[in-house]
């Protein structure tokens, strides 16, 4: 195994359980191989479904996500939470010049030796996912040559429908199951390729722990709710990564855990 000890990596996502569904795998054996493993969720996710109201009842929904995220975290080894309360759904448009200060004094503080956040696509066009795509964008770029390695996680078309037909193979999910109202194709639509793969099929049991940690969004008609760990193996079992074409200092760190892809 790849030794990240005193290492650090910084993962910047705009909701909670993002970061369990983009690259909980990795962010695992990240934290198993040493690195210390710093998280950036720009919203407390007030906005999002709820899969069952006796999980919120009086409570708002930002508080409860909030308390899902800190449980997803400790079971992928994440050693520093920083949860932000920029307005879930409005991620791209406001707060914008506070949102970039507060991922550049991040990386100013912790000075990480890789960031992780979405593509250009953010998984699947998500416009808060987009704007967390660009603020960690336009942060890392103003450090100039002085840059860390950015790394843009992504997934190949087609992934999140075979998790919906091994739900139903279960005899669970129902047909017309989506993810949040998310039809399964919209995963990886039009998304630029990935360069290369890290394989985390070893830290599957606890990308599914942490999935499932964020109760609010993983009710029953959730297709994750229902597939098991076999089949979380098969199509979950490998994460997706392209790395940003920033100059960098150092432009191998979360490459050291992956296998080239052609492209």
């Amino acid at each position: 195994m790849v030794d990240f000890s005193g290492r650090t990596v910084l993962a910047v996502f705009a909701h909670p359980d993002d970061e369990s569904l983009a690259c909980g795998g990795t962010l695992a054996r990240l934290a198993d191989a040493g690195a210390r493993v710093v998280l950036i969720c720009g919203s407390r996710g007030e906005s999002g479904s709820v899969s069952d109201p006796s999980l919120v009842a009086s409570e708002d929904l930002g508080a409860v996500r909030t308390r899902e995220l800190t449980d997803a975290a400790r079971v992928l080894g994440i050693t520093d939470l920083i949860v932000l309360a920029h307005p879930d759904g409005d991620l791209r448009w406001d707060d914008v010049p506070e949102f970039h200060q507060e991922i550049v004094n991040t990386i100013a503080s912790y000075k990480p030796d890789a960031v992780i956040t979405f593509a250009e696509d953010g998984l699947y066009w998500h416009l808060d996912h987009i704007g967390v795509h660009e603020r960690t964008s336009t942060a890392v770029r103003s450090f100039g040559t002085d840059a860390p390695p950015l790394y843009y996680v992504t997934m190949p078309k087609g992934i999140m429908r075979a998790v919906v037909e091994a739900a139903h193979a279960k005899g669970g999910a129902l047909p017309n199951s989506t993810f949040w109202g998310i039809e399964p194709d919209a995963f990886g639509d039009h998304a630029v390729p990935a360069t290369f793969a890290i394989d985390v099929r070893e830290w599957i049991p606890r990308k599914l722990e942490a999935l499932r940690c964020h109760r609010t969004q993983m009710g029953l008609t959730n297709p994750m709710a229902w597939i098991d760990e076999e089949d979380a193996r098969q199509w979950l079992g490998v994460e997706y990564f392209r790395r940003s074409p920033l100059e960098s200092v150092d432009g191998s760190a979360l490459e050291q855990l992956g296998e080239p892809l052609e492209v």
